[in-house]
């Protein structure tokens, strides 16, 4: 099969395109023929460096994916040939999720939303994942609470703001001023310009800080949380700030989850969340998708045709 993988750390163009065996499903796993597959900033990180990943023989990358079930495994049982599913296996460990198969555990991955293509559904995994499991697992955000989101047009932004709305929060998010119309369409309360405003002045009261910034962003933003609020970081652990008493500071890892896949098809399926898809190419030009994404200027999601 066809599949991207790192000649060696570095830059972008040590993605290369190679012929690998394809892969086949054990216990508990199933094949996924894989249409479409998401770009997200781990993706060049790691590929710049080799951190943070449990490394194969051959480094692949991609977690992000959206198939059809080629294949099962034995155990496998929610799943049959032919389904239509998304997902983000493995994570942390490598997927290679930028090949035409994967195979995945089959609880890492939940019924494709039908309303959305398999380019739509590969750009939900791991940022919606990660929004999810930051705002209600870990903030558990309630109706009428002011939630700030720092990058809301960005990838875990433009999700953190709908995911949020949906929650019944007052939302609030940051962004540069030509994409301000998109993160009110998407449900935002408010929208501060970032290059114009520092959030401090003019924020206050707010009971949770979605954080993916890090840094002093990470910082500035305890001082506009009231008591009992939570900042939730998502850069490292390095950039969890010492918070005073009655507010919480944490950093979230997003991980495979099928209970909240089936949690943000079912808010796509009500017209409740949509992804913003950015920029569409090829498989063959990967390293195009990571010189784009590493600039820092993307809305949304960057996708990877496949199949």
């Amino acid at each position: 099969m066809r599949a991207v993988v790192v000649e060696q750390w570095g830059g972008p163009e040590n993605l290369v395109e190679r012929e690998v065996d394809r892969p086949e499903p054990g216990l508990n796993e199933v094949l996924v023929r894989v249409h479409a597959a998401g770009v997200n900033p781990v993706d060049w990180k790691t590929r710049a460096g080799g951190a943070l990943i449990e490394w194969g023989a051959v480094p692949a990358v991609g977690w992000d994916v959206s198939g059809t079930v080629e294949a099962v495994g034995p155990g496998v049982g929610i799943f049959r040939p032919g389904d239509e599913v998304f997902g983000m296996p493995l994570f942390p460990r490598q997927a290679g999720g930028y090949a035409e198969y994967v195979v995945a555990p089959a609880r890492h991955l939940a019924p494709k939303p039908a309303s959305l293509t398999h380019v739509e559904a590969a750009a939900l995994p791991l940022a919606a994942l990660t929004a999810w499991q930051a705002l209600v697992d870990a903030a558990d955000v309630r109706p009428g609470e002011r939630v700030l989101v720092h990058a809301a047009a960005g990838g875990v932004g433009h999700f953190a703001v709908q995911i949020a709305k949906a929650r019944g929060a007052y939302v609030i998010g940051t962004a540069s001023a030509a994409k301000h119309e998109l993160v009110r369409e998407l449900g935002a309360d408010e929208v501060i310009d970032y290059r114009e405003n520092r959030f401090e002045d003019v924020v206050s009261d707010v009971d949770v800080v979605l954080d993916g910034l890090g840094g002093e962003t990470a910082e500035r933003s305890l001082t506009v949380l009231r008591e009992g609020g939570r900042l939730i970081t998502l850069p490292g652990p390095d950039d969890v700030p010492a918070a005073p008493d009655g507010v919480l500071a944490a950093w979230v890892l997003v991980e495979p989850d099928h209970l909240g896949l089936r949690e943000i098809a079912a808010l796509v399926e009500q017209g409740r969340l949509k992804p913003v898809v950015d920029t569409v190419l090829p498989l063959a030009e990967a390293a195009k998708a990571h010189e784009i994404g590493e600039r820092g200027r993307t809305t949304g999601k960057i996708v990877l045709t496949v199949a």
